[in-house]
This record gives C-alpha cells, sequence and structure tokens, in this order.
C-alpha cells in the first residue's frame, strides 16, 4: 500500500462528480490522500481511467464533467474502478433549452486583428497552400487521376515551379452503381467543394464516359466553369471521349503543365486571421482528451471567433449525449432543431441497421479510459469552446457563416475532415490521445497529444502536445493560446 497525494494521480472535473480521472496509473490498495478525504483504490486502475470518488448506488446516474456518463450497474464503492464492467448506457432527458446561453461574442477591435501569410484568391477567400488538383468523378478514373500526378511528382517539376505545393489526385471509390439521388448529391458535393477549395489554384477533372456520376452534371449542377476574374480555369476530360488511358493520362498532364505557371507566380501576402476556417476534429481519443486537447482547442476556437473568424465542430455521432450543451447555445431556435434534426437522424439510421449509437468508442478509445459514447461525446464538444453555435451545415456544404459552427460528419475521422475540407475549411486541428496519424491535402492538420508519453512517444506524428496540463506546467489556457499561435504558423506555411 503507497499512500499519494490526490492532485498528484488524478482530477477532479466538477464539483458535483462521483469520479476522479487519474493522470498516472495506481495499484490496488493505493491511498489517495486529499485534504481530510481518502479514496483507497480497489484494483489497479490505469491512466485516463476513472476511479469512484463516493459511493454509487445500483442504477444511479454517475457524473462526469458534472454531466451524467451512464448509470451503475450495481452498487459502486469509493476507490472502485469504473469503466465497462459497471457502468451502462441507457436514455435520459437532457435540458436542450434552446438558446439559454448564447451569448454575443465579445469581437476584437479592428486595431487588435491578428494576421498571417495566405493566398488572396480572386473571390474573397483565401488559402493557406497552394495546390493544384486532379480529381476524379467516378472510381473508374481513379488510376488515370493518379498516373496524371505520378508523372508530375518528380524533383525538375518541383525545381521548375517551387510556389507550387504540389500536384493532388483526389480519388474516391463512388460514382457509379449508385443511387443518382442523395448519395450522388453528396458526392457532387464533395467534388465540387475539392474543385472550389481556396487551397487549390486550379484543377483539372477526369470521368471515364459511362458513369452515373457525368463530369458534365457536377459542372452543371455546380457551374463549374463560372469563373470569377483571375481565377483559372479548369480543364474537364472523359477517358472514352479521348481516346482511351494513355491519351487522357497524356491529356491530362498537359492540361496540368498549362496550369503550373499561374499557380507558381502566386505568392502570400498579408491576411487577417478573420480569414481562416478551422476544422476540429479528434480521433484515437482517450481519458485525457476532455480534459486536455480538446478544452485547448476550445480556447483557440473561441479565439479565432472572437477575431472574425470561424470554427467548425463535426461528427454527429460523438456529440450524442452531448448535444444539450450545443443546443442551449444556438444563436436561435432554428439552428438549435436542425442539430437536434441530426441527432433524431442518426438515432433512426442506427435503430434501422439494428446498431447502437454507442458502438462508437472503439478498442483504443476504451482502452484509453473512455467507456460510452456520452462519455467521449462530453470530451468531444469541449473542441467547440463557449462561443454561440452561428449555424449546422449538411456534410459538405459550403461554409458561409462565421463563428462557431456544426457540421454534419459521420464519426471515422478521414470521411469526417473530408467533408471539412470539402466544406471550405482550410486549415485542421486534430486532437488525439491514442495516436491517430491522419493526415490530409490540401488542408494541413495540426496533431495535438493529448498525454506527454504520446507525444514523447510518437512526436514525429504530432505537433503539439496537450499533455503539459496534466503534468502541472501549462493551463488550458496557455495551450489554447499556443494552439493558436501555431494554427497562423501553420496557416503561413509552416509544415506539419
Amino acid at each position: 500500500m503507497a499512500e499519494r497525494i490526490f492532485e498528484d494521480c488524478a482530477v477532479v472535473l466538477r464539483p458535483a462528480d462521483h469520479v476522479a480521472v487519474l493522470k498516472r496509473p495506481v495499484k490496488a490498495g493505493d491511498v489517495l490522500i486529499n485534504g481530510s478525504a481518502r479514496v483507497t483504490t480497489a484494483q489497479k486502475i490505469g491512466a485516463g481511467h476513472k476511479v469512484a470518488l463516493v459511493e454509487i448506488d445500483d442504477g444511479a446516474p454517475v457524473r462526469k464533467y458534472g454531466q451524467i456518463i451512464g448509470f451503475a450497474q450495481g452498487r459502486i464503492a469509493p476507490g472502485e474502478h469504473v469503466h465497462t464492467h459497471n457502468l451502462a448506457m441507457k436514455d435520459f432527458g437532457r435540458d436542450y433549452a434552446f438558446c439559454a446561453d448564447a451569448k454575443l461574442v465579445a469581437f476584437y477591435p479592428p486595431e487588435k486583428m491578428r494576421y498571417f501569410q495566405g493566398y488572396g484568391r480572386p473571390n474573397g477567400r483565401v488559402g493557406t497552400r497552394n495546390y493544384l488538383a486532379v480529381i476524379s468523378s467516378v472510381n473508374c478514373s481513379a488510376s488515370v487521376s493518379h498516373y496524371v500526378r505520378d508523372r508530375l511528382r518528380n524533383a525538375d517539376c518541383q525545381r521548375e515551379f517551387p510556389n507550387v505545393d504540389g500536384v493532388v489526385a483526389f480519388t474516391h471509390k463512388a460514382g457509379c452503381a449508385m443511387d443518382p439521388g442523395e448519395p450522388q448529391q453528396v458526392l457532387q458535393r464533395v467534388l465540387a467543394g475539392i474543385a472550389r477549395h481556396p487551397n487549390i489554384s486550379g484543377y483539372v477533372m477526369i470521368g471515364l464516359g459511362c458513369e452515373v456520376n457525368q463530369v458534365d452534371a457536377v459542372r452543371r449542377a455546380y457551374k463549374l466553369d463560372e469563373v470569377a476574374p483571375g481565377e483559372t480555369a479548369p480543364v474537364f476530360l472523359n477517358i472514352q471521349a479521348t481516346g482511351g488511358v494513355r491519351k487522357t493520362v497524356e491529356a491530362g498532364v498537359a492540361a496540368v503543365r498549362k496550369l503550373l505557371p499561374a499557380a507558381n507566380d502566386l505568392r502570400r501576402t498579408t491576411q487577417p486571421i478573420s480569414k481562416l476556417i478551422l476544422a476540429e476534429n479528434c480521433g484515437g481519443s482517450d481519458g485525457n482528451s476532455g480534459i486536455t486537447a480538446n478544452p485547448a482547442l476550445g480556447v483557440a476556437s473561441d479565439e479565432l471567433v472572437r477575431y472574425g473568424g470561424t470554427s467548425v465542430l463535426a461528427e454527429t455521432p460523438e456529440i450524442y449525449g452531448a448535444e444539450h450543451l450545443l443546443t442551449r447555445r444556438a444563436v436561435s431556435p432554428e439552428v438549435a432543431e436542425k442539430l437536434i434534426g441530426l441527432i433524431r437522424w442518426w438515432e433512426d439510421h442506427a435503430g434501422q441497421h439494428h446498431a447502437s449509437i454507442d458502438n462508437n468508442p472503439s478498442y483504443g478509445n476504451k482502452e484509453g479510459g473512455l467507456t460510452n459514447i456520452y462519455e467521449k461525446s462530453l470530451g468531444a464538444v469541449a473542441k467547440g469552446g463557449q462561443s454561440p453555435l452561428a449555424a449546422v451545415y449538411r456534410y459538405a456544404e459550403p461554409i458561409l457563416t462565421t463563428g462557431f459552427c456544426f457540421m454534419d460528419t459521420p464519426g471515422y475521422d478521414p470521411v469526417s475532415m473530408t467533408g471539412l475540407i470539402a466544406g471550405g475549411c482550410n486549415l485542421g486541428v486534430f486532437t488525439t490521445g491514442r495516436g491517430s496519424v491522419y493526415g490530409c491535402k490540401p488542408a494541413p492538420c495540426l496533431k495535438v497529444a493529448t498525454n506527454t508519453p504520446l507525444y514523447q512517444w510518437m512526436e514525429e506524428d504530432m505537433d503539439l502536445n496537450a499533455g503539459t496540463i496534466l503534468d502541472g506546467t501549462e493551463t488550458v489556457e496557455q495551450v489554447g493560446r499556443r494552439i493558436l499561435e501555431k494554427i497562423l504558423a501553420v496557416a503561413s506555411g509552416e509544415r506539419t
């Protein structure tokens, strides 16, 4: 048995909480001393996991973050590990109280504006990178798109056009043998969003010719031929009409080569931080995510909003059980209703497939201390800070509102980030506790580790360490401001 100072090895997030989160592992019989209070651990418990502080009756709600994260499955004694074996998830009433907590944004005055070095586009948007894109309308043209990209991925091309960040192939597995209704509409929204992304200065779109998702259909639906004065006109190719794979690759390479000089002539200029649209995502989350990286990102998000910028939270299944915290901050009942409509859609979708939204937490989430979707969601929404919820968007819908917004995406990281980027996010911040190595183009993605051991172990894959909050060397506010400074640096060209 070892006696340990409580604050050295555990943290209580809210006064009303029934559990504490461990900063470091404890053994059975360890005594956590907090003033006159003593909690003796009943078993070995890992870092990021929960230990009961008080006796919790069978069936009683269990609180963390001051919110319900589940219900005791059997009596839980002080010092016991609280996890999947004794914490049940069941539905409970949430106080949606539309707009009750919405506050006016305390905008910074113009003289306080922050700036970064970005690519001003003729349509008024600003890029943080300068790519050319090869976009496939259908999976059947994916290989050709990659061949075009590969032909331009060489040292000579990089030397000749040093101001172009690269030529990127955007491919997918869809585009044919698909419902021409909503599935095709979503795909077209994504393709058009990539084509018009502020980090892309020009593109070539390639189709096969007989697919459901015709290139011309995308062109017409999203008026891709209409370009602003000063914009580069896109090029559209069709493999069957061009004469096959080889000829289309040659035509694609020639088209991109014509786009390269204009893209290379672009230069970064001073731009206000209000031009940033920040994608917020988390993956490989752990029990520390809602304590360190996520609330710190929330601080950075609030600061960006105060400068007139935009931050966008996503992953609808991962706000489930915490959506009431967002509806209370909605700027209008209509915005709140739209969010609740998304929640109901996901409930119905899961039910139709005989599934549960609580299936969302992964093996890694649970190994890291997250028990169920309620607990995971309460930590996830912390990325959104405290700003009022200004708008709710469909997947990949263009983000036109400034301020704090929400986009309907699944919890699967690559799909979620794709929707955010197609919506216009020109930079992303991605928090992780287990060690996600997600990265993307055309928008750079900052990785924030929730704990110091992860940051040290995977330093090549992480940009920032929020584990300093647990270590006691920084506050959430300090890490949040450090994230904001890194956002500005990466937006100005620093590589992640």
